[in-house]
């Protein structure tokens, strides 16, 4: 099996190189990424020594793909992945270029060499502004989904891919649904296998955390390093929830979902730590202090931030139901897992997370 992964020294395709080369240790995997992102050439360290093979290149740019040779299977993890991208000024056309143009420029490759494709897309391709008049039940630690909605696609487990797509989803999250027209139409068109899915928060060690992207890990990382956090609107208690998903949870859907292609070509799946796997900010500062044995200030802001939510949650139903995954590892263990690696790591590390 012959693969490429774009973005493939971000957080997410690095850890799926890695595992792939772990599993499949005869498969050829190649990353491509412009190691722009602080923090990818410590991933290109850990892809290298896996026997992952690395091309520099962009996908904004479609001659970087001639130097690939043919593959089997695409996987679409190249991304600006802020929610706030594009209001800086500049940001704009780096966010269209990269989220939009580069799956384009993907979608060409795999069209000529008939690869199937795997697209990472996200759960802000849902609309925050009808999201946000969602019916709540408010707990001290956390906001709660209600049962009882006026939308369809919305319950207390969560969004599913019926929710109405009419609406606002930021400039990122327009980026993405673009790219999911795009494959819905190369895929036909061509006949192309491919399969979609909306990612929930993905979590877990080698995440380069920053406040738009990768919260889970800068959590814990300014617990360890003794720094500061904030609680930023609703009330500035820090109840706003979301469901997170380990990156090792990822890859074992993607196993099954390449082992299967021929069962799911043009599908879109919801995909994140669901239900269960929902953790507010005031519920993740008491087990990060838990776990680093580090109480720090947070401090607080009554002013929502645009775009925000006071809770996501993803409905995983559809994929359990076709093919029987849900997550395995829970919030507790994924910040123990990124807590030792910071222990580990810490000389490396603390400039990049302190």
């Amino acid at each position: 099996m012959k693969i490429l992964i774009t973005g493939g020294c971000g957080f997410v395709g690095s850890n799926l190189a890695v595992l792939f080369k772990q599993y499949y240790a005869v498969s050829e995997v190649y990353c491509l990424d412009n190691l722009s992102r602080r923090g990818s050439e410590i991933n290109l360290q850990k892809v290298l020594a896996a026997g992952g093979q690395f091309v520099h290149g962009d996908v904004r740019v479609k001659t970087d793909f001639d130097r690939i040779p043919k593959v089997d299977i695409v996987i679409d993890a190249a991304a600006e992945p802020s929610v706030l991208a594009g209001k800086v000024p500049g940001e704009l056309e780096n966010l269209i270029d990269t989220n939009l143009n580069g799956t384009i420029n993907t979608l060409y490759f795999a069209k000529k060499h008939q690869s199937a494709i795997i697209f990472l897309s996200t759960s802000r391709v849902y609309p925050y502004d009808t999201l946000a008049k969602s019916s709540l039940v408010v707990s001290p630690k956390r906001f709660n989904i209600s049962n009882d909605q006026a939308f369809v696609g919305l319950s207390e487990q969560g969004v599913a891919e019926n929710y109405p797509l009419e609406g606002l989803r930021s400039l990122y999250g327009a980026t993405k649904l673009a790219s999911e027209y795009f494959i819905q139409e190369f895929a036909n068109n061509f006949s192309l296998p491919a399969i979609i899915n909306r990612c929930g928060v993905l979590s877990g060690p080698y995440q380069m955390g920053k406040i738009d992207q990768g919260v889970i890990v800068l959590w814990m990382a300014k617990h360890f390093w003794k720094g500061r956090l904030g609680y930023i609107g609703y009330g500035g208690l820090g109840q706003q929830a979301r469901d997170v998903l380990h990156v090792r949870d990822l890859f074992r859907l993607v196993q099954w979902q390449i082992a299967n292609l021929g069962l799911l070509k043009g599908q879109i799946y919801n995909v994140g730590g669901g239900l269960e796997n929902t953790v507010s900010l005031s519920e993740l500062t008491d087990l990060c202090s838990q776990i680093t044995g580090n109480n720090i200030e947070i401090g607080s802001s009554l002013e929502n931030r645009p775009g925000d939510l006071p809770i996501y949650v993803t409905d995983n139903s559809k994929i359990k139901d076709f093919s029987g995954w849900e997550p395995e590892i829970g919030i507790e263990t994924l910040l123990i897992e990124i807590f030792d690696w910071l222990n580990k790591d810490q000389t490396m590390l603390k400039p990049i997370l302190s």
